[in-house]
């Protein structure tokens, strides 16, 4: 592979709000301070991808408006020059989100504007001049017009997707965790059409209704039962599964391969912000350059345990070279979880 991996989908801005905890509902808490980065899919996976690999070609594609915050992401992609920003196209308001950051329990929690990041749909993909080797398209949930019916396909994500094969073009997707009943019906017909299924472990229970989550932990027993079911949903090369915990992978015909995440001292994570993106992003990287899937997931467990030592979504990736030293100096030192 040598024509790059295009980012699709989502572009908006964060505003991260550092909380004491978060609140009950109709209880208060004091924000400790306000910093805005820009987020989504494609802005996060996408500096992630220009700041591990600075030599491969980087597309992204996406709505933004004219306005500040639109501004905001066309500046910070502008410090990587391996970033094609081509595909952007411009109308409306820019997305933005509200992140909550809990810096007591580290977590965070997110209130969307779905702006002009929901006019983005298949007329903006002309596969006939679009390069890549590798498609990596999402949120599916997030993107309205994406996640329209599709009489032929199913959705019109579905659609983009299928026409990004014909094109020769392998394909990923991501998608957001969601209160609701919309997983099977919107995220299965794009499935059929993915070859890099890279979801968590709740995402991956509503999508295929196997129970992968009880009493708050992964039940690893049923990991393999719901790689099968994704493969059945159509999934084509690998379908992995990542937790806080660890991660699982499996090609369509091989083994079960697990990856724990590096045991991180809670004193010095700063964020988890954009850390499933992050691991997203490794392992696409790890397809991209045709590694072993093992050696893909390691590359995305390293890639999100360097990312939550900064609050920012992508403040803490590094050059390949370099996160994967810290992986290994941060195993020795601290073991898996």
């Amino acid at each position: 592979m040598n024509n790059g991996i295009i980012l699709a989908g989502n572009m908006l801005v964060d505003a991260l709000k550092d909380i004491d905890v978060y609140p009950a509902h109709s209880n208060l808490t004091s924000i400790r301070s306000v910093r805005k980065a820009i987020g989504g899919l494609v802005c996060n996976c996408g500096l992630d991808l220009a700041i591990l690999d600075p030599d491969m070609p980087v597309r992204v594609m996406g709505v933004i408006g004219k306005d500040d915050n639109g501004r905001l992401i066309e500046d910070t992609f502008a410090k990587h020059p391996n970033i094609d920003t081509s595909g952007i196209r411009y109308s409306g308001e820019t997305s933005f989100t509200d992140v909550m950051c809990d810096t007591t329990n580290a977590t965070r929690t997110f209130f969307t504007y779905r702006g002009s990041a929901s006019e983005f749909g298949p007329d903006d993909f002309d596969f006939d001049k679009i390069k890549g080797d590798i498609l990596h398209a999402g949120y599916i949930l997030l993107l309205d017009t994406m996640d329209e019916r599709d009489p032929e396909y199913g959705t019109k994500m579905a659609r983009v997707l299928a026409s990004a094969q014909k094109a020769s073009i392998k394909t990923s997707i991501d998608v957001v965790s969601e209160e609701g009943d919309r997983f099977a019906r919107l995220v299965s017909p794009a499935l059929k059409y993915t070859d890099y299924c890279i979801i968590n472990e709740n995402e991956a229970q509503r999508i295929t209704g196997v129970e992968l989550i009880r009493d708050g932990k992964v039940a690893e027993e049923n990991i393999e039962a719901a790689c099968d079911a994704l493969f059945d949903i159509g999934v084509g090369s690998w379908v992995v599964i990542h937790s806080r915990a660890a991660a699982w992978g499996k090609t369509k015909d091989g083994n079960i391969e697990k990856v724990a995440s590096i045991n991180i001292p809670k004193s010095m994570i700063k964020g988890t912000t954009g850390a499933g993106d992050a691991f997203a992003a490794g392992v696409l990287l790890g397809a991209y350059r045709e590694m072993s899937l093992k050696d893909a997931m390691i590359l995305g467990t390293a890639t999100a345990n360097s990312s939550i030592l900064e609050s920012g979504a992508s403040d803490g990736i590094m050059s390949y070279d370099k996160t994967m030293e810290f992986y290994h100096k941060a195993l020795a030192e601290y073991g898996e979880m």
